[in-house]
């Protein structure tokens, strides 16, 4: 039994912290609340998400890391892998959110994109904050998984969370328009995802330590100026009212 105790420990100090923020994030949406179950199934399928991101950013990497050499001098170490991997998983959990619950009926509202890309945003950070622990958790001191958990409850979960919703913002500012100008504004909102997700990973390869406080600080503002946006989203009203 005492040999389950890490993984279970892990699955706790991964799923609890993002269920915590899924609280937060489903108050802002507090007058038209989405299902219980849409929001379960948007967690899940974030959840779902790593298992495929992770085979693709293996997949990748050896090429990446051909063409890193060759850009070598011009390129800090490794920044096309991050940036490869920055698109692939900002482009996965948008199609998870597309297929499990963006296209359903219950998306009726220009909140309701944010809300669902944040939730499947947290199931992808639950998960992947669940496999970075299981090897501190398994082999190192206690202190080392508590100094862990914070970085990714901090920065990795809260990144994840910034980046998937300017997704969101972007469907919920075109929310009422055509088809046409939605295309284009989930085109923009994931290049700006990957954009802020890559260069989040970029600071955080060529921070020091000491300094990483600072990186983390510059994703709190982002939120900030996300609940910013939200409020203005939620007064979005059909052109017709």
């Amino acid at each position: 039994m005492n040999e389950f105790i890490p993984v279970f420990a892990a699955i706790a100090g991964g799923v609890l912290p993002a269920l915590a923020w899924l609280w937060f994030w489903r108050r802002e949406d507090s007058r038209h609340p989405e299902p219980r179950k849409l929001i379960a199934l948007a967690f899940f399928a974030g959840m779902v998400t790593v298992a495929i991101v992770i085979p693709i950013e293996q997949f990748v990497a050896p090429y990446l890391e051909v063409a890193q050499g060759t850009w070598a001098a011009f390129l800090p170490a490794s920044t096309l892998v991050f940036a490869a991997w920055s698109a692939v998983e900002e482009l996965c959990k948008y199609l998870a959110a597309r297929w499990s619950v963006l296209r359903r009926r219950e998306d009726d509202e220009p909140i309701d994109p944010v809300i669902y890309m944040v939730t499947v945003a947290l199931g992808f950070a639950a998960a992947e904050n669940t496999l970075f622990l299981l090897s501190p958790l398994a082999g190192t001191s206690l202190l080392e998984t508590i100094q862990t958990g914070d970085l990714r409850f901090v920065g990795a979960t809260l990144l994840h969370v910034l980046a998937s919703s300017v997704i969101g913002v972007a469907l919920g500012l075109s929310f009422y328009k055509r088809k046409r100008a939605r295309r284009r504004a989930v085109v923009i909102g994931v290049i700006l995802a990957i954009a802020l997700h890559a260069a989040f990973n970029f600071l955080i390869l060529n921070t020091p330590e000491t300094n990483l406080l600072r990186t983390f600080g510059l994703v709190w503002i982002g939120l900030v100026a996300l609940l910013g946006v939200l409020e203005f989203i939620k007064r979005i009203a059909p052109r017709w009212e």
